[in-house]
């Protein structure tokens, strides 16, 4: 479990992060959410010790992380994929860090079989692919078998085989009672393995909820209905827990709260032909651009150009 307290890290004047409360709970995939410049860098490096916090607290199974007798067994990372000697084959990188930690050998091997590793195991690092370094960085995070495990952006450099093994991956690990915290800017992923969300934006916490929840506060379940009388429409769908609004002259009405059988079987039950009966569906994508519309702090020019504000800058 992680588990962060008031969270604050501030570079002089600039406030990466702030005041960030949230639990990641073990038994689920958690999706660590934000634009570029939210935090969520910042913030996993202040969980395993890279950066330490100008306040609050951030513990990892009850304990810093400086503090775990054997932090790789406790938490596995994966911040910078290409944290390694170039020089290196993927086998000495990952013997080496089992070597300085006492973990068994045999643990390289299961790692680099686990990752898919073993037709380049001896090659040099330094020569791998984009998607080759994330399998290694993988492998690295898992080496300790660890109880949590913290990945930034793993599909990167992926191929469609490698972005279905870690969807696999982190589902199964979540199965097995570990902790997964995951960050990702591909919402379409982040969809299919999360159970959970911490969105930020600006350093500051914006939702800790489900991604069910999230789209239906978007309107993921509004159903939009079109009759030639609205208004009788209305009084027959409406009860505890529906929701219906339309413009004034209009034949359109948008409903929460049900679903469209149910509209389509109380307009028969009543003799009201409908026109449309459409389930609007929101994606997960929509739904953090809403939420997070206020909190992007670079935005790219719709001329290819730079602006001022964004000029020399990085995200």
């Amino acid at each position: 479990m992680i588990d962060a307290r008031q969270l604050t890290k501030r570079y002089g004047e600039k406030t990466a992060v702030d005041g960030l409360d949230f639990v990641v709970k073990p038994g689920t995939v958690t999706g660590f959410l934000g634009p570029n410049g939210a935090g969520k860098s910042t913030t996993m490096r202040m969980i395993v010790g890279l950066d330490a916090p100008t306040s609050g607290t951030v513990t990892v199974n009850g304990h810093h992380y400086a503090r775990h007798r054997a932090p790789l067994q406790e938490v596995g990372a994966l911040l910078e994929a290409k944290s390694v000697h170039p020089g290196r084959t993927a086998h000495q990188h990952l013997r080496a860090l089992a070597l300085t930690h006492g973990i068994p050998r045999r643990r390289v091997d299961e790692v680099i079989e686990l990752a898919g590793l073993g037709s380049v195991a001896h090659k040099r690092a330094g020569a791998f692919s984009l998607g080759m370094g994330q399998r290694l960085g993988i492998a690295a995070a898992l080496l300790g078998d660890p109880q949590t495990v913290m990945l930034d952006e793993p599909v990167n450099g992926l191929d469609p085989e490698g972005v279905r093994w870690i969807r696999t991956l982190l589902t199964s690990l979540a199965a097995e009672g570990r902790t997964v915290f995951v960050s990702s800017h591909l919402m379409t992923e982040v969809a299919l393995v999360a159970d959970h969300l911490i969105v930020v934006g600006r350093g500051r916490l914006l939702a800790d909820t489900t991604v069910s929840d999230l789209v239906r506060a978007a309107g993921g379940d509004t159903v939009q209905v079109a009759t030639e009388d609205p208004a009788r429409l209305r009084d027959v769908l409406a009860g505890p827990g529906v929701d219906i609004t339309g413009r004034a002259g209009s034949e359109e009405l948008q409903v929460t709260g049900l679903t469209t059988r149910e509209i389509g079987r109380k307009a028969a039950e009543h003799g009201i032909p409908l026109f449309e009966l459409t389930a609007r569906t929101v994606s997960l994508e929509e739904a953090f651009m809403d939420l997070t519309r206020d909190a992007v702090e670079y935005h790219g020019s719709t001329t290819g150009t730079e602006t001022p504000e964004t000029a020399g800058r990085t995200a």
